[in-house]
């Protein structure tokens, strides 16, 4: 995979990675007992039936969008450990160059189009 490319994902990456880390931050601060995870914030409108539904929605959506964004954060922070391991590009199922297509579809990605459709196919 050519050097240029692999450079240009990196870039992509941690402006990815950079993006993430700072909606998370919006959520909620850094988990102090594990910095990789952050803690949804629960908001505080009032004493009201209707702010006390309210806060509860906007907290229960904000832990989905916190673990969503984590996960994501998970896999970008991967894919930047396998480009300085000189493994970037490499499906870690079948071990073939993933296309540069996908890539740019998906820096993140970790297992070609074939591999991943394998893995999500129902049985």
């Amino acid at each position: 995979m050519r050097q240029e490319f692999i450079q240009e994902m990196k870039e992509k990456l941690l402006a990815e990675k950079a993006r993430i880390e700072s909606e998370l931050a919006s959520i909620g601060p850094r988990d102090p007992n594990n910095p990789e995870n952050f803690t949804a914030a629960f908001p505080d409108f009032g004493t009201s039936e209707d702010d006390n539904a309210l806060e509860t929605t906007l907290y229960n959506d904000r832990i989905s969008q916190e673990q969503a964004l984590e996960d994501t954060l998970q896999d970008v922070n991967a894919a930047l450990e396998r480009v300085e391991k000189s493994a970037y590009g490499t499906c870690k199922y079948c071990k073939r160059e993933i296309p540069e297509e996908r890539l740019e579809a998906r820096p993140e990605a970790g297992a070609c189009v074939e591999c991943k459709k394998k893995l999500t196919m129902e049985p």
